[in-house]
């Protein structure tokens, strides 16, 4: 497969081909009948032009000389009643090159053949010095009393001769009868010839060149940008794109520069996510390593107390590891939604009964407050988990009051539900970052009260996939508010 550069320059050697052949075969093969169809349409343009002048009997001898001179042409105006043929203009210019005058005897010839075409145009081809032979063809004038002859005169140098008669108000009948000069077509076409090969071969060296040009300067940014992807994909991400010199260009340097950002922030935060999981999943097996050797070695520690120690850290362990699968298994679109209609009000009540000995034992303060008992249409387990990771997200920021409060809030045809902690906020520029996979808020790793850390991601795809809508509002300092509505099929007073 041939480079941009060399199919961009073959593209355009190619156009320049078709262009010049193109030129060559106007200005070579339809040359002489293009020419001749043009000077014929002028010589009939120049004879009306006359023919109106005598018709009206003003200037005509100005209009005759202007347009003979003008135009490299003789004019003879023949008063032709009596079918003597005597004359009653002439032009004073007679062209140089071609028929001077017109003698008495071919008058007479080109009269009685346009009497007896009878109003139809007449084209003949003669040569100088030769006899007149003319063709009749079979066009039909639109006047009854003209008949047009157009007759070529070959020579060295070429003639238009053209005929028309006309009758005159005063039943005049007049005859006129016009020569003009052609110049030759045959020098014309070898002139043109030799300039048409001087042009061809300047024009294909600058095709040349200028292909050069324009293909290395639209190939050269798109091979940076090709060689920094290269180095991106050996994962250097600080690999710059500044590709410039056309817009595609720049906005493709301009994607990769924030692909590559996106990529170094993946990573590090893939990086911090495997620091951090190592260290959750680290702790909970040093703690059952650490008791099992205390119950084996040491007499009478084999207590249920150490026991529930034991069993509440592989819980912690098997958590964890069931979030991650999770995760895992939404993001890659593995996981489908079962709805069902179920109360949302229950659910929750449910869910508070998880966190009682918490409650008890380490004194939090987790309310929950709704003004009527929601139905919604989803998947109970999936919007439970929600629930669950919201309120665990809740414990572990809730600052030194411990309180929590979860708030279900309905309208006719939507359930919000709120969870509020009163914790130390998250910053404005870290919002919009708290949904991303990987991201934590606190780089400093701590041991959540409950959960794994990864609730967040959790939540966010569960939400996607029920299309409902969530978000969070936080102020640093006065806590945050987590939220997320879905639509209410009915309700019922609690």
């Amino acid at each position: 497969m041939l480079p941009l550069r060399y199919k961009l320059g073959i593209y355009f050697i190619a156009f320049s081909a078709i262009m010049l052949a193109f030129l060559w075969i106007f200005q070579t093969v339809f040359l002489e009948a293009c020419y001749t169809a043009i000077k014929q349409h002028q010589v009939k343009n120049y004879a009306s032009q006359i023919i109106d002048s005598i018709n009206s009997g003003k200037n005509t001898t100005k209009t005759i000389n202007k347009l003979s001179r003008e135009n490299e042409m003789s004019v003879f105006v023949y008063d032709s009643t009596d079918g003597l043929m005597s004359k009653k203009y002439s032009s004073e210019f007679n062209n140089p090159l071609g028929m001077r005058d017109i003698d008495t005897e071919s008058v007479h010839n080109y009269y009685k053949l346009a009497k007896k075409a009878g109003g139809k145009y007449i084209t003949s081809s003669v040569k100088s010095g030769d006899n007149v032979t003319i063709t009749l063809s079979s066009t039909d004038s639109t006047q009854e009393s003209s008949i047009d002859i157009v007759e070529r005169h070959v020579s060295k140098a070429e003639n238009l001769i053209f005929a028309e008669i006309i009758n005159l108000n005063n039943d005049t009948e007049c005859f006129v009868l016009i020569t003009a000069l052609v110049s030759p077509v045959s020098s014309v076409m070898d002139t043109l010839h030799m300039q048409l090969v001087v042009v061809s071969l300047v024009f294909l060296i600058f095709s040349v060149v200028l292909s050069v040009i324009v293909a290395r300067r639209i190939s050269k940014p798109l091979g940076e940008i090709n060689s920094g992807v290269k180095e991106l994909a050996k994962q250097n991400y600080n690999v710059e794109f500044n590709s410039s010199g056309y817009l595609e260009a720049k906005e493709l340097s301009d994607t990769l520069n924030v692909t590559r950002k996106e990529l170094q922030n993946v990573e590090n935060l893939r990086q911090e996510l495997i620091a951090n999981i190592s260290h959750d999943l680290r702790t909970p097996l040093t703690m059952i390593t650490g008791y099992a050797e205390v119950m084996r070695d040491l007499p009478g520690e084999n207590t249920p107390e150490n026991v529930q120690v034991i069993i509440d850290e592989s819980n912690r362990l098997t958590s964890l590891v069931n979030d991650m699968l999770d995760l895992s298994k939404l993001q890659a679109g593995a996981i489908e939604i079962e709805r069902e209609e179920f109360s949302l009000t229950e659910s929750i009540n449910d869910i508070f009964k998880r966190y009682s000995k918490l409650i008890e034992q380490d004194k939090y303060n987790i309310d929950f407050v709704a003004d009527k008992n929601a139905f919604v249409y989803a998947d109970q387990i999936k919007i439970g988990q929600v629930v669950y990771n919201f309120i665990n997200n809740a414990i572990n920021h809730c600052g030194e009051d411990k309180t929590v409060i979860v708030a279900q809030k309905t309208t006719e045809k939507r359930v919000r539900v709120e969870v509020t902690d009163h914790g130390e906020g998250i910053d404005d520029e870290k919002l919009q970052y708290i949904w991303d996979r990987y991201y934590k808020v606190d780089k400093i790793h701590k041991r959540g009260v409950i959960g794994t850390g990864l609730g967040l991601s959790i939540v966010k795809n569960i939400l996607d996939l029920h299309g409902a809508r969530y978000g969070v509002k936080s102020k640093e300092g006065s806590g945050s508010t987590f939220w997320f509505e879905l639509d209410v099929t009915r309700t019922e007073k609690l």
